[in-house]
């Protein structure tokens, strides 16, 4: 078998209405699809992280970059193709944004190994650790409005969220600390005593400021504290660490197993997110995995983006042992955007459907087990929202 193609589709629509982080406000949902073609038929998908221009840049990086290095190659070669390729980008960028398209690329490679296999991706790996998996629904993002219109919109929305049925639920934060600590109040209003929520800040802020909003999250009693401080603050995440009672928890920005092996001995994290569409696909990510758990570090994944990087997030998850282990484990949550996203719920011919898989299980999951990834994205839907680059 030999790849004939590597192709890249970048879609694109606008939102309802403009939503927002820490960063940035954005009004146009970008997902881009990597395809793999071989000489006997078979097809695999994949995706790199990475939103509007960013995306319009990694097609170039995936047709005009990788896909020569690859072309002629056997996709069942999968590792072998993973070193070449960053071997050869390595004096280019061993992070960012080459990395990101050798995800898409790698993601694409696993499926077509598991439609080759006849196995669904999680028994490649080693076999499923549980057939479900709990998910907790994101939202209550920024948007150009007074504190009160936030307040009360994140106390509305965070409880609509847990009525969805979602084990857990997480906000943004970005509007400076004071106002920050507000709107986690309105979200434990919202939610109530007992229910979990979580907190992303999107490294916003100063350490100093990291521990003014880390200890009003502890007396919410939030779960996590996401990205307090910049990635590349190490030693911020480790005083913050030791200093509060929340979890610290990121990873979402560092893309190979080095940069990991630096995270992870540092001791900054309690709960480790690496995103496998961005970290190398799901070959570095089970390196990467494989550190955090020797550091005892247990793992949720960052998920963001189309119907392919949440399959590819269940089979991961359902593949990750137990961390310690014992009668009643630790277990990991699939992270679920719940704002508008055509992508993921319209991309397939046959939907996950994942709110009313939650609205129906109580919060839980299931996971696919079928070959591959075990999807079949609709080409008609490709080609209506394809930009034309």
């Amino acid at each position: 078998m030999k790849i004939t193609h590597v192709i890249s589709h970048v879609l694109q629509y606008d939102l309802p209405s403009e939503l927002g982080y820490s960063q940035q406000y954005y009004h146009k949902r970008t997902a881009h699809l990597v395809e793999i073609r071989t000489d006997e038929g078979v097809t695999g998908w994949g995706e790199c992280f990475g939103p509007g221009n960013v995306a319009v840049a990694n097609k170039g990086i995936v047709e005009k970059v990788i896909q020569p290095m690859i072309l002629g190659d056997d996709p069942m070669d999968r590792d072998v193709i993973w070193h070449k390729v960053y071997n050869l980008l390595r004096d280019h960028g061993q992070k960012g944004m080459p990395m990101q398209s050798l995800s898409g690329v790698d993601i694409a490679l696993w499926d077509i190994a598991g439609q080759v296999a006849g196995l669904p991706i999680h028994k490649l790996i080693g076999g499923a650790h549980r057939d479900r998996v709990p998910a907790y629904g994101y939202g209550m993002m920024l948007k150009r409005e007074s504190l009160n219109d936030h307040v009360a919109r994140f106390r509305d929305e965070a409880a609509a969220i847990r009525d969805m049925g979602f084990a857990a639920t997480k906000m943004k934060l970005g509007l400076g600390p004071r106002d920050d600590v507000k709107l986690a109040q309105a979200v434990r209003d919202g939610v109530g005593e007992g229910f979990r929520f979580m907190a992303d800040a999107n490294h916003c802020y100063t350490t100093a400021d990291a521990f003014y909003v880390g200890r009003a999250l502890e007396e919410l009693d939030a779960y996590w504290f996401e990205e307090p401080v910049a990635p590349e603050d190490l030693d911020g995440y480790r005083e913050l660490r030791a200093g509060l009672r929340v979890n610290i928890s990121g990873g979402e920005a560092e893309f190979n197993r080095w940069g990991w092996r630096q995270i992870l001995e540092n001791r900054g994290l309690d709960i480790a997110q690496p995103e496998v569409c961005a970290i190398g696909g799901i070959s570095e990510y089970l390196r990467v995995l494989a550190l955090c758990h020797a550091h005892f570090t247990p793992v949720v994944n960052h998920v963001w983006g189309s119907a392919v990087a949440v399959t590819t997030n269940l089979h991961l998850l359902a593949a990750m042992p137990a961390l310690p282990g014992g009668l009643f484990p630790w277990e990991p949550m699939l992270e679920f955007d719940t704002t508008d996203n055509k992508f993921r719920d319209d991309l397939l011919i046959e939907p996950l459907d994942i709110q009313g898989q939650v609205k129906a299980s109580g919060g839980y999951v299931a996971i696919p087990d079928k070959p591959g990834l075990g999807i079949q994205p609709d080409r008609d839907f490709i080609k209506r929202f394809e930009l034309d680059l």
